[in-house]
C-alpha cells in the first residue's frame, strides 16, 4: 500500500450524535535494532493487539512480517501530526511502529500542536518494545568496522603488522588518561584500545590458512575468564585478592605448561617495567635472585625497579608521575623567563 493513497491515510471513526468526542491515545512502539525481531515485551503486545490501528511508515521494517503472524494488521502510512490526532478521535488508540530513526518529524509535529493549546491532544505513550542488553552497542561497532574495512580506501589496506603501533600508542593515551583522571579523556582512550580489538579481529577474519573472528576473540577470553575464576564458577572459595592471584597464577601454570617463569613476558615493553615484572614473577615463583653484580646506570635503575616492584610501586608510573612534575617546573621557568 501506497504511504500517499487515500486508504493509507488513517481516518477518525466518527463520534455518536450527542456525545463528546474524547482525544484517544498514540502508542509510539519502539525496537532495538539489536534485539531479535519478534521478541517483544508482553506490554508491546498487549498494545498491539488492543489497538484500532497499527501504522508503520516502513514498509520493510524488520518487525513487520512477525506482526503479522500474530494476526495483527499494519497499515504502511507515515500520517502528519494532525492526521494522526484526527485518526485518535473518538477515543481510539492508534500504535505508531517506530523505524530506526525514532520518528523525530512525527514527534516533533505532536509538540508543536499541543504547543498551541488549541488542540485536544490525544493521550501520548511511548513505549519500548525492546530494549538493548549491556554491551548491545558492541554489534554497532563490529557493523560499522565491516563496512570501513570493504569501502575505506585506507581501512581496507592495512594489515596486523601495520596497525601495531597504532594498538601501542593508543594502550599509552589510555594510561595517560588514567593517570591525568580525565573521564571524558578515559572513555574516548578506552574507545580507541576498543577499536584496535575490533579492528584486528576483522583482518583476521580474511586469514586463508587460520581465520578468526571477533566471536572467537570473545569466546577464547570468556572461556579463560571462567577458567581461571573457580571461586565465582566453580566449587573453590576465595576471600582474598592473594588468594584470588594464587588461583589465577596456578590455573595459568597448568594451561601454559612453562618451564620458566619468565615465558610469556614480552621483552619489547619500556624497561622499568620489564624489570618489575621479571622481579614480581620471581618473587611469587619463591626464587630468591640475587641482581647482577655489575656497576652501572642500567644495573642501578633495575635495582630500583626491583625494589620498587617488591613494596608495591609500579617503577613506570612512579618516574611517569616525577617526570610530569619535571615536566611542570620546566614550563613554571620557562613561564618565569618569559615575564
Amino acid at each position: 500500500m501506497n504511504a500517499n493513497s487515500p486508504e493509507a491515510t488513517p481516518r477518525p471513526e466518527q463520534a455518536a450524535p450527542g456525545t463528546a468526542a474524547t482525544p484517544g491515545r498514540i502508542v509510539l512502539l519502539t525496537t532495538s535494532h539489536r534485539v531479535a525481531p519478534g521478541l517483544l515485551s508482553w506490554p508491546a503486545w498487549q498494545a498491539l493487539h488492543a489497538a484500532d490501528q497499527v501504522l508503520c511508515a516502513d514498509g520493510t521494517h524488520p518487525q513487520l512480517p512477525y506482526l503479522r503472524e500474530a494476526g495483527i494488521t499494519v497499515d504502511e502510512a507515515s500520517p502528519a501530526a494532525q492526521e494522526l490526532v484526527d485518526a485518535c478521535a473518538g477515543g481510539r488508540t492508534v500504535v505508531v511502529v517506530a523505524t530506526g530513526e525514532g520518528e523525530p518529524a512525527l514527534t516533533d509535529g505532536l509538540a508543536r500542536l499541543a504547543g498551541t493549546g488549541r488542540v485536544d491532544m490525544p493521550e501520548l505513550e511511548l513505549l519500548p518494545a525492546s530494549y538493548d542488553l549491556p554491551g548491545a552497542r558492541l554489534l554497532d561497532l563490529v557493523q560499522v568496522m565491516d563496512r570501513i574495512r570493504a569501502e575505506c580506501p585506507w581501512s581496507s589496506r592495512q594489515t596486523h603488522k601495520g596497525l601495531a603501533k597504532y594498538g601501542i600508542e593508543e594502550a599509552y593515551e589510555l594510561v595517560e588518561a588514567i593517570e591525568e583522571g580525565d573521564r571524558d579523556e578515559l572513555r574516548e582512550e578506552l574507545g580507541d584500545v576498543l577499536l584496535q580489538v575490533v579492528f584486528h579481529a576483522r583482518i583476521a577474519e580474511e586469514d586463508l590458512e587460520a581465520p578468526f573472528s571477533i566471536d572467537d576473540v570473545a569466546g577464547g577470553i570468556v572461556a579463560k575468564l571462567i577458567h581461571r575464576h573457580p571461586h565465582v564458577f566453580g566449587d573453590e572459595t576465595a576471600t582474598t585478592p592473594e588468594e584470588v592471584k594464587e588461583h589465577w597464577l596456578r590455573t595459568k601454570a597448568v594451561e601454559k605448561q612453562r618451564t620458566s617463569v619468565t615465558e610469556g613476558i614480552p621483552l619489547g615493553q619500556p624497561g622499568l617495567a620489564l624489570a618489575a615484572k621479571l622481579a614480581s614473577r620471581a618473587r611469587t615463583a619463591n626464587l630468591d635472585i640475587p641482581l647482577p653484580p655489575v656497576e652501572g646506570i642500567g644495573y642501578d635503575l633495575l635495582a630500583l625497579a626491583v625494589r620498587a616492584e617488591s613494596e608495591g610501586v609500579d617503577p613506570e608510573a612512579a618516574l611517569r608521575a616525577a617526570a610530569r612534575a619535571y615536566r611542570d617546573a620546566i614550563r613554571e621557568t620557562e613561564g618565569g623567563d618569559r615575564a
